[in-house]
Order: structure tokens, then sequence, then C-alpha cells
């Protein structure tokens, strides 16, 4: 029996393969030299500029691993993160939008308050609140701050851009020499050496854990010479009003400070004495009542009344 030739009409029709070109989207169709490319030399160097560009402005906004280490060697205390260090003394004027300081001096005004503050209150466990704030303010205040600033020359470590500031640190610290503690309120301090100070004392505090113990080791040898109740000195406008009001003397201040920066002193209407501080009034206003007490303190002793 013969097999039959299966007849092509009976199975169903292979499809037939056409060859079309294929459906590109607008943007393919696009000339290729519209594109950046891996092989287009001026991407490159576009993407090369920029890249350098970052790392230069990373790099200037970096310290030194030399000016670190030395500050490290100043305080005591090696850092676990030396960005917090490199924060620390770096003023806003350095570069815009960089990570200045001020942030770590606001805590670290806080934790400085607190540390003071628990140390004279069981240094001295009879004494009253009010003279417990005069001693704490007289060891936190701007100028003690600044005074640490210089001692230890941490101010020479500060990334900034004002141009008088470096003048006005010279000043001052010819200016203390005068005043081997404090000046109590007779020189201008410039304030961001006390800014660094406190801020210092923030990046140690974070950088440790929030360890108040270790942070106190570090900032009780910074602040000293500490003030104590046997070195701390009464205000010049306190004492001047003191030695009149026990003497029955009537003060009077004469502000011309807007116009020539000066402050006069009358005692009983009599002229006892002027201070000048252009740049601040209650400089100005401190050193004419030195002058006035020095005067009435002299007068005094003088006429045999004290």
């Amino acid at each position: 029996m013969h097999s039959r030739k299966p007849n092509p009409s009976t199975f169903p029709n292979k499809p037939r393969l056409f060859s079309f070109p294929f459906l590109l989207s607008d943007q393919a169709m696009e000339p290729h030299q519209n594109h950046p490319s891996a092989d287009n030399p001026e991407s490159h160097n576009q993407e090369d500029e920029a890249k350098n560009k970052t790392l230069q402005e990373e790099e200037e906004l970096m310290m030194d691993e030399s000016s670190q280490e030395e500050i490290e060697e100043i305080i005591g205390y090696k850092f676990h993160d030396p960005s917090l260090l490199q924060q620390a003394f770096t003023d806003s004027s350095f570069k815009e939008n960089c990570l200045s300081y001020e942030r770590l001096e606001y805590i670290g005004d806080s934790v400085l308050n607190l540390l003071m503050a628990k140390e004279h209150y069981f240094l001295y466990p009879e004494l009253l609140p009010g003279n417990l704030t005069k001693l704490r303010a007289a060891n936190v205040n701007t100028e003690k701050l600044a005074r640490v600033a210089v001692k230890c020359n941490l101010h020479k470590f500060l990334r900034h851009k004002k141009p008088l500031l470096s003048r006005q640190i010279q000043e001052f610290s010819e200016a203390i020499s005068a005043y081997p503690l404090h000046s109590t309120g007779l020189v201008a301090a410039p304030k961001v050496l006390a800014d660094i100070v406190e801020s210092l004392i923030g990046a140690i505090f974070l950088d440790s854990n929030s360890s108040l113990d270790t942070t106190w080791q570090v900032v009780k040898n910074l602040l000293q010479p500490m003030i104590t109740l046997t070195t701390i000195k009464t205000h010049p406008v306190t004492k001047l009003h003191e030695i009149c009001q026990k003497n029955g003397l009537k003060v009077e201040f004469v502000d011309m400070w807007k116009e020539t920066g000066e402050i006069e002193v009358y005692v009983d209407h009599k002229y006892a004495g002027t201070g000048k501080y252009c740049s601040k009034r209650l400089i100005a206003l401190n050193r004419a009542a030195a002058n006035a007490y020095n005067h009435i303190l002299k007068k005094l002793s003088t006429d045999g009344l004290i």
C-alpha cells in the first residue's frame, strides 16, 4: 500500500517573513552628535573641570592635618571626628555657605555655663546664688574667653576673611598686658575670640559622646588662671556708685559718646573724669567710671575722709 504524500493545501499557511526598517522614536532619530558621549572630548573636559572645581572647593574648606594636630596638642584632647574641630575654627566669612562654628558655639556656651556653675556650687557650699552668678560670669564672659584664645594661640587657627580682625586681635593682645587677670570691662575684646573657645568646647562635648567629665578636664586647663572669690574685682561703675553713696556724693554721667566717643563723670557737680572709646559705648562708660573712682578715692584720701 502506498503512502500518500501530504497535500500542502491541508496545512495552515506559514507566515511570510518581511524585512522592514525598525520604527525609531524621534529622539533616537536625532543626529548622533547632539548627545553627550564618552567619545565627545568637549563633554569630557566639562566633566573634568566640574570635578576639579569640586575637589578644589573641598580642599579649601579642609583644615590641614598639622594644624589639627597642633590644636589637639594645645588642648590635650584627640578628636575622633576631625570635622568637628575643623568646623569649630571656621568663621562664616571664610567661604560662602560653609559650615561655620555658630552651632557649636551655641552648645559650647551652654555646656561651659553648666560646668562652671557645677564647679562653683560644690567649691563654695555657703555662697549665695547672686555671688555664684557673678563668679560664674567673670569666668565665662567675652574678655575672659578671648584671653584664653590669645594665651593658647588658638586665634591663629581661625579661618576667616575679615580684613580688620587681625589688627583688632593685636590691639587686644597688647591692651590686656596692663591687666594680668581681667580688665573688668576696660578693654574691648573681639567677640570672635570668645566664640571659637565656646565652639571648641562644644566640639569636644559632642566628640566625647556628650561627656561632661571629659569636657571639663579640657576646660579647666584652658581657663587657668580662673577668677576666684579672692581675685574677682568689682565693676568700675559699681565701685564708683558705692564709694559716692557711702560718702554722700552725687554721681552724674554726661553722655557725649555719639558725638565724640566720650563719657564724662561729675561728682557733686564737679568734673571727676572722662572715658573714651569710639567703637563701643560700654567701654567708654567703664573707663569714665574707673577714672572718676580713682579721682574721688584720691581726693577723699587727701582730705583724710578714708
